[in-house]
């Protein structure tokens, strides 16, 4: 089969039983080592404030980033206010999404949506489909961490940005198999690295710092196939100088693994010519 037998790492939290099971689907042994966990803010002052403003129509525009992050908005401003009051003021504005999990819970609150970001959902895509609008005080739901090339893009075109933290992310409680990945890397076990999402890479310098592997690991994702998920990813990837040497044709977590199946074999020649 695709990966024929070689061990394949995946740092992912949410789903981890599906992206084991995409693995060994194709061939692969797949560990997987939980990487991050979302932890709602202890304080929700932020998303209390907004609640306010929204309710006295103070915005123009509603950026919503996450569906996870929407749902949980919805039901934090449910405890103050009455259930369904946060859909209700969502309906009276025109709302951008950033892909198809927030426009998913859109739909399930029967808010319409007046302009959805593109594959690959990055900040980019996000600015294409706000471009041709004027409307200057905006709120965006954010995702565990400021996306501040999105606040500064929109405020160049003069946007008054109101940010809506909501939750944030935390290394997982249990960090044992993210360390074995960590100390497997180092040791060059795996022949290819899933990334999935940006804090993953944050995440696993942060443990190899801990366990003084930095320099190791870096041997064994050098020694791996690095696959990202999308441009999002990719860059954090490089911020941390790391290369990704796949990425999928879509951001989707099946077709991220059967591409990367798929073509693993010319990957690995590819990696060990460029490492001649």
């Amino acid at each position: 089969m695709a990966f024929d037998s070689h061990s394949i790492l995946a740092l992912e939290s949410r789903r981890a039983p599906e992206m084991e099971k995409l693995i060994n689907n194709q061939g692969g042994k797949a560990f997987v080592a939980p990487s991050m966990r979302e932890v709602p803010l202890e304080s929700n002052t932020e998303a209390f404030d907004f609640a306010e403003k929204l309710f006295a129509g103070k915005f123009d525009l509603i950026i919503l980033l996450t569906g996870v992050g929407t749902r949980y908005l919805d039901k934090v401003i449910a405890t103050r206010y009455e259930p369904g009051r946060f859909a209700e003021a969502l309906r009276k504005l025109p709302v951008i999404v950033r892909g198809p999990k927030p426009l998913a819970v859109c739909r399930e609150m029967d808010v319409p949506v007046a302009g959805i970001a593109p594959e690959p959902n990055t900040w980019r895509e996000l600015m294409t489909a706000v471009e041709a609008r004027a409307e200057k005080c905006i709120a965006v739901q954010e995702y565990g961490k400021t996306n501040h090339e999105l606040i500064a893009a929109l405020e160049a075109r003069g946007g008054e940005v109101t940010r809506v933290p909501v939750y944030q992310w935390e290394m997982p409680e249990d960090t044992g198999p993210l360390r074995e990945a960590v100390r497997r890397l180092s040791a060059k076990e795996f022949d290819a690295v899933l990334f999935t999402t940006s804090v993953q890479a944050d995440h696993l310098m942060e443990i190899a710092e801990q366990e003084h592997l930095v320099g190791p690991m870096r041997e064994g994702l050098d020694h791996a196939v690095i696959a990202s998920i999308g441009p999002t990813t990719t860059e954090a990837l490089n911020g941390h100088g790391l290369q990704p040497d796949f990425e999928p044709s879509h951001p989707k977590m099946g077709i991220m693994v059967f591409e990367l199946a798929r073509d693993f074999h010319d990957l690995c020649e590819k990696k060990s010519r460029s490492r001649l």
